[in-house]
């Protein structure tokens, strides 16, 4: 069966009209006749069903169309692949990152831009209210994302960046004198509120709704932006777990941050949609995977 002959058959199984398939394909309706026939000739069998009003499958003609979709599927993302190949890691590279993250990721910013000249690379501030939002409407094309991720439609790369986590509270709360702090600690703490758009499992490791030992931890208001969260912790309203870039490009009067010594890192990695993973991309996770490995 010649690949035209199976991109009719695709192509009228998903339409179940003629015209259309006829239309879409930009061939005449008589050439999709005439394949179908020229393959029901072949296999023996007829592989629709066809009256005035509809054309629909026979059980035979299903089953063949399940399993040529996943074959053809595979040579499509073959030919996909050999064009990006050819064109290299030439264009534009959309990246998205959390708060004051192109400050620690400089030095793989300047890696992959001395591996690649060819690539500009454009940046964006993903914000913590919809940390997928940018990455699902392909505006971005690769990101940074606090771990873990268990989104089934995207990518989790490398991981670039392990940070203590720290918490964040104003000078009067009664936890603002410590050298140090515990997850225990928290119990005694309002932490914010996130958008639904930010999945609970991934406030969860960083903002838990309960200790260790499972004492409960209140929630305050949903706050969207980290100048939100800085209003919320200087008036005493709220809390925060932050990583560690916080208290070393976010310090105001009035706040205090305090290491909270029994906590795991807060890891960051790269991610990405899986249907839209290019040259490009693979290429920045790459480098970035090599920077790890060097740590």
């Amino acid at each position: 069966m010649e690949l035209r002959d199976i991109e009719i058959f695709l192509r009228l199984a998903e339409e179940l009209h003629f015209g259309r398939t006829a239309e879409k394909l930009h061939i005449t309706q008589a050439r999709v006749s005439q394949s179908i026939a020229k393959q029901e000739r072949r296999i023996g069998a007829a592989l629709f069903e066809r009256s005035s009003r509809k054309v629909a499958l026979t059980p035979i003609g299903a089953r063949l169309r399940d399993d040529l979709q996943a074959g053809y599927d595979r040579i499509q993302e073959g030919i996909d692949t050999a064009v990006e190949s050819a064109r290299g890691t030439e264009g534009a590279l959309r990246l998205g990152l959390f708060g004051t993250q192109a400050h620690d990721l400089a030095p793989l910013t300047r890696a992959f831009r001395a591996r690649h000249p060819g690539c500009e690379l454009t940046f964006r501030e993903v914000p913590f209210s919809d940390p997928f939002g940018q990455l699902r409407a392909g505006e971005i094309d690769v990101q940074t994302c606090w771990l873990p991720v268990r989104e089934p439609d995207l990518t989790v790369g490398p991981v670039v960046l392990a940070e203590p986590l720290w918490l964040m509270v104003d000078e009067a709360h009664p936890l603002a004198g410590r050298e140090s702090v515990c997850l225990e600690d928290l119990a005694d703490c309002t932490l914010p509120g996130f958008p639904e758009a930010a999945p609970a499992y991934w406030v969860e490791a960083i903002e838990p709704t309960r200790t260790p030992s499972g004492r409960p931890i209140a929630r305050g208001p949903v706050l969207s932006t980290f100048q939100e969260v800085e209003a919320a912790v200087v008036s005493g309203t709220t809390q925060c777990v932050v990583h560690s870039d916080a208290p070393r490009y976010y310090r105001r009067p009035g706040i205090v941050y305090i290491p909270i010594e029994d906590a795991p890192l807060g890891r960051w990695a790269l991610l990405w949609r899986t249907a839209g993973e290019t040259a490009l991309v693979r290429a920045y996770a790459q480098v970035a995977a090599e920077q790890a490995a060097d740590r």
